[in-house]
């Protein structure tokens, strides 16, 4: 799978499915995994609810596209950002889609932008239904997107449960065994890290509380760790094997 980063982005946000808040955060977000050439917002504007999304939408330069409710209780902007998303896909030079909703309804939508060869990112609340989850490259939960994610932790600043520890080797060994054919061996993290999103769209370090998958590693405890400095600069690589238990 390509990198989740330098992709040109057709983002588009179900405005009746996810929050207004923290907006700048989630276009930050996006950010990371490359440039939103697109950006378009669905809902009914006259609707009151939305409201609170307009003083936002200029900041952004986030496209409001119109889609009045003909059925009370149902979702308009549906069949709008399913259109619009399939237009793009066949007119407009994108890499992938950001799909911004906690609506399983695009489930089938980002499955088939798929296999159209185009990377699709999903972005909504935990609430947001597996289907949708698993049929996105990437998810991300936007109860963990903060504008101040860069901030520095301490290694010992969050406690993770026995249960998601185990949860956590779990799956951290699995991407390893995937990438080597001798358990001596050492993995770039990175490559671990992607090895593990393709299995698992939502896995994120910040669902455990911490910035950065290193040290989420370092604090789970379950993996050597190896940082090699790099030739040239103050930069590291981090690698990781499955822990060698030493026989006294």
């Amino acid at each position: 799978m390509e990198k989740l980063n330098g992709l040109t982005l057709a983002v588009l946000i179900d405005a009746e499915n996810v929050p207004y808040s923290n907006v700048k955060g989630m276009m930050e977000e996006i950010a990371r995994y490359g440039t939103p050439t697109i950006k378009r917002i669905y809902g009914d504007w006259t609707n009151p609810n939305l409201s609170g999304w307009k003083a936002v939408l200029l900041e952004n330069a986030i496209t409001p596209i119109q889609q009045y409710s003909y059925t009370s209780g149902k979702n308009s902007s549906d069949s709008a950002m399913i259109i619009d998303a399939m237009d793009i896909l066949y007119t407009s030079p994108v890499d992938g889609f950001c799909i911004v909703s906690s609506d399983s309804d695009f489930t089938r939508l980002a499955i088939r932008l798929r296999e159209s060869g185009k990377t699709v990112i999903g972005i909504g609340e935990k609430k947001t239904p597996n289907p949708f989850i698993v049929a996105c490259d990437k998810f991300v939960y936007l109860e963990i997107i903060k504008t101040d994610s860069r901030k520095k932790e301490s290694v010992n600043g969050k406690i993770i449960s026995d249960k998601q520890k185990k949860k956590l080797v779990n799956i951290i060994s699995t991407a390893i065994d995937d990438l080597t054919q001798d358990n001596d061996e050492w993995v770039f993290l990175g490559e671990v890290g992607q090895q593990v999103i393709k299995k698992h769209s939502d896995f994120d370090s910040r669902n455990y509380g911490y910035s950065k998958l290193t040290t989420l590693v370092k604090v789970i405890g379950a993996f050597d760790i190896d940082e090699r400095q790099l030739s040239k600069g103050n930069g590291k690589l981090i690698f990781i094997r499955e822990k060698r238990h030493k026989v006294r």
